[in-house]
């Protein structure tokens, strides 16, 4: 209402044109909102005759007094409500054909298929939703920014065309016009460079970094996207996570919520344990137990033959569980399956009744040794836990979804940490680098780096909140030796760790300090913080889950003349 009398002059896009007769309204709208024009008759007539025409998604610069709107016509529901523009100039200075999607929608109203919408970009992120989901994510970029620089770490950028090293998934390669053959890659992330950097004496990095993998595509996935970096000089784990949450703190402040620190930590170990899953979702107290010795004396058929082979009876105690039904128990039993598991049993007590799959089996006094009491259900099923595991993950999500279970707490944070250095390749059994090879061994577990290396634990740590993986960091390797008894172990001979990885090994051998850094994947926690159900939302110009750009057309077939001229030859 301040602006009420004042002239102004606007710009934008006609949202909606409404014609009363005798008077034109038009919600023109930009980046920063919409306000309403009106054309009475009293304006004048070239002003009247454009407002006849306009259609929607046309561009026009109004001019004219702001007013305050009559009390029965305000809109509660607009910042500018109180006011309209009384238009005394009107001109079109962009015309638009009839858009291919619509921009302006009504309540209700369902959006384009997703893939139309990404076909018609520019129009997708004219809507309002689209638009606060981009100036959250510059925002946030800023704000990590300030909080990085004021902990007093440097901006550095690192090369974006680089050397193939491996990092868990497959590079972006890039052909050189000057070197016939050879080929640089885009970068799965700065890691190397901010460990030279490191050795160089740049005691604190960080970088908005662009990263690239191409791998399989999810909602949460992208074959490009944006990190904030970091590393720092003479730390140990305590000191980068408390840079960590510093950010992720000033992240969540920024999106509007306080924040509680330090983040709980939990074992790599106990969160499969307990939760079935190294991303738990600590929202919710359901959490899985070990029931093989309350179960094994019950005779229970289902399970009989699988505890002969050493496996284990795990479940769930789901306090209200009666209210789940046969039908509910039966998804449930059927995703178990489907995830390589023997199935679920089940079973529900109210009062003295006992029922389920295999209630006929469990009396009242069994099911309380359970932490099942009256009204309440266990869930359990049995074998290894590799598969048992993320059956349950599965299942305790499952649970919570169907009893709509509300959460204790709205934003829960934690750091998983201890994971182990080595896992073995699931066809060779072979270790295999659990996240990177550049990781440092616990100290702990340095002897046995060479005798058993699938004991030894890893320096690394995972940032979870509320089910997802915000990102993941270690402390890093800074001994030469220690590295090429990590490449041996990983198969690379000497002559294959020096043609890889030789500048690494260099700069470490130069005096290297100890150091450690992590990596937060900034798309994800923009998606989080505006409530997105995918990374496509918080993105320009993102990619569909086939890896391609609907909009610019990409990938596409390349000139035959521009392949000769990188000495390259499609085979079809």
């Amino acid at each position: 209402m301040q602006h009420v009398g004042q002239q102004v002059r606007l710009g934008g896009w006609v949202h909606r044109r409404r014609d009363l007769g005798g008077i034109v309204f038009i919600d023109l709208r930009d980046r920063a909102g919409i306000v309403q024009i009106a054309i009475g008759p009293t304006a004048p007539e070239d002003v009247r005759r454009v407002a006849g025409g306009l259609t929607s998604e046309t561009v026009v610069e109004v001019a004219g007094q702001v007013t305050a709107r009559p009390a029965n016509m305000k809109n509660p529901e607009l910042a500018t409500g109180d006011v309209e523009v009384q238009a005394t100039l009107l001109s079109v200075v962009g015309p638009a054909v009839t858009p291919a999607i619509p921009v302006a929608r009504g309540k209700g109203d369902e959006l384009p298929a997703e893939e139309l919408r990404l076909k018609h970009r520019h129009l997708d992120l004219r809507r309002p939703e689209m638009q606060a989901n981009l100036i959250l994510s510059h925002r946030l970029l800023q704000r990590a920014r300030r909080a990085l620089s004021d902990l007093e770490f440097l901006e550095i950028e690192t090369p974006i065309l680089t050397k193939p090293t491996p990092e868990g998934a497959r590079d972006y390669l890039v052909p050189s016009r000057v070197h016939p053959g050879e080929f640089y890659a885009l970068p799965q992330s700065p890691q190397i460079y901010k460990q030279l950097l490191m050795v160089a004496g740049f005691d604190r990095y960080f970088q908005i970094a662009r990263c690239f993998r191409d791998e399989d595509l999810r909602n949460d996935r992208q074959p490009e996207f944006t990190q904030i970096d970091l590393e720092a000089s003479f730390v140990g784990m305590d000191d980068v996570l408390g840079y960590v949450e510093a950010v992720l703190v000033a992240l969540w402040d920024e999106g509007g919520h306080r924040i509680a620190r330090p983040f709980p930590r939990i074992a790599w170990r106990d969160a499969l344990e307990h939760y079935g899953t190294d991303k738990p979702d600590l929202r919710y107290d359901l959490s899985i137990a070990d029931w093989t010795a309350h179960v094994k004396p019950l005779g229970v058929p289902f399970f009989q033959a699988a505890l002969r082979d050493g496996a284990r009876v795990r479940g769930l105690a789901v306090k209200g569980g009666g209210a789940l039904s046969r039908k509910d128990a039966d998804e449930l039993a059927e995703t178990a399956k489907q995830l390589g598991g023997a199935g679920l049993a089940w079973v529900k007590r109210q009062g003295e009744q006992i029922s389920g799959s295999v209630g006929k089996h469990f009396t009242p006094d069994a099911l309380a040794a359970l932490g099942v009491g009256d009204g309440d259900a266990a869930l359990m099923t049995v074998g290894p836990d590799r598969v048992t595991s993320p059956v349950l993950d599965r299942v305790r999500l499952g649970v919570i979804q169907r009893l709509r279970t509300q959460p204790k707490r709205a934003h829960a944070f934690t750091w998983v940490v201890d994971f182990p250095l080595f896992e073995p390749d699931p066809e060779t059994g072979k270790p295999v680098f659990a996240h990177h090879p550049f990781t440092s061994p616990h100290p702990d577990d340095l002897a046995r780096l060479d005798s058993d290396p699938f004991s030894c634990r890893a320096l690394h740590y995972d940032a979870v909140y509320n089910g997802n993986e915000l990102g993941s960091g270690s402390i890093r390797i800074t001994d030469a030796a220690v590295q090429r008894r990590v490449f041996a172990h990983l198969g690379l001979s000497p002559e294959e760790a020096d043609a890889r990885f030789g500048f690494l090994l260099t700069g470490l051998q130069a005096g290297a300090p100890p150091h450690g850094g992590f990596a937060i994947g900034f798309d994800r926690v923009v998606m989080l913080l505006a409530g997105a159900g995918s990374l496509r939302d918080v993105i320009a110009f993102p990619k569909t889950t086939a890896a391609r750009a609907l909009f610019e057309g990409a990938p596409a077939p390349a000139n035959p003349a521009d392949l000769a001229t990188l000495h390259i030859e499609v085979k079809r």
